[in-house]
């Protein structure tokens, strides 16, 4: 049985009230932090709607979607987040320094035994686990967006994280009703290095006229049995997200994955998807797409 009971969630934006969501939502004592008093109000207002639709789909029974209420909290106070916490799950910025600084400030408020998690689709867990000075309670949890619908977690592994780490970590992705697949660390993973090269060709080819973005993400819906279009994934995921992400890439693995110019220009021009109302399509304050 999983010793994890109380998680901790740190940064309360799409994926980090995802992640406190599922959290909740599994009978976990769940913390989620932010700076920002309003980013966690708006975190709560979304995970209560979320889990006020599943009830009325029958997706959710009312009574765990009521439990789960209960079992969130929201803090600004970093220190009284992480204390006593048993599971720290980082969901910030895709930024190596920002990350790496905020778990060492968490690393001192947290017990010895507390393991940490980052949920980065990219960056080096060897290096995070090091600066946290952790390394073998240090793993990879990547979650995927929107987290309480979408059903995988890859559980990625540094240099030195611990059998007994990742098996902790199992256990927990499981109780979220999770599928795990466990990758050895390397830049993007399995995941987010496949992906960023399908999107990026698919802003080259948008770029170069072969075919407007509804008909690229048609014929990779209909010809290829995605679920997605790269171009509505990348609205959902955040152009500003795949751009760090493909930079990185370019960084320590080549040519390859140098971002396309055009999606560096929408970038500049903060189309970064939904959450600004416009990336490659426009979107109503609900995030429905227009046009």
């Amino acid at each position: 049985m999983s010793p994890i009971k109380t998680i901790t969630v740190l940064g309360a934006g799409t994926m980090g009230r995802g992640i406190a969501h599922v959290a909740a939502l599994s009978e976990f004592e769940t913390r989620l932090y932010d700076v920002s008093r309003p980013a966690l109000d708006q975190a709560r207002a979304s995970i209560e709607g979320n889990l006020d639709k599943g009830v009325a789909r029958a997706k959710v029974e009312a009574d765990a979607a009521a439990a789960a209420k209960k079992n969130l909290s929201l803090h600004t106070d970093l220190a009284a987040s992480v204390t006593g916490s048993d599971l720290i799950i980082e969901a910030v910025p895709e930024d190596m320094v920002l990350k790496v600084q905020t778990f060492q400030q968490v690393a001192e408020h947290a017990s010895d035994s507390c393991i940490f998690a980052s949920n980065t689709s990219s960056l080096s867990i060897t290096e995070m686990g090091t600066g946290s000075g952790r390394p073998d309670r240090f793993a990879g949890m990547h979650f995927f967006n929107p987290v309480h619908i979408m059903k995988l977690v890859e559980l990625v592994h540094g240099l030195e994280t611990s059998a007994e780490t990742l098996d902790i970590l199992h256990q927990v992705s499981l109780r979220m009703g999770k599928e795990i697949v466990v990758v050895n660390e390397a830049p993007g993973f399995v995941t987010s290095r496949i992906n960023a090269m399908i999107g990026n060709e698919a802003f080259r080819m948008l770029e170069s006229g072969v075919a407007s973005a509804e008909d690229i993400d048609k014929a990779l819906k209909l010809g290829l049995n995605h679920p997605m279009g790269p171009f509505e994934m990348v609205d959902l995921v955040g152009l500003d997200v795949r751009l760090s992400i493909l930079q990185y890439l370019h960084s320590t693995l080549g040519e390859v994955y140098r971002p396309c110019p055009l999606l560096v220009q929408y970038v500049k021009a903060g189309r970064f998807g939904r959450k600004t109302g416009k990336g490659v399509y426009e979107y109503d304050t609900e995030g429905k797409r227009v046009g």
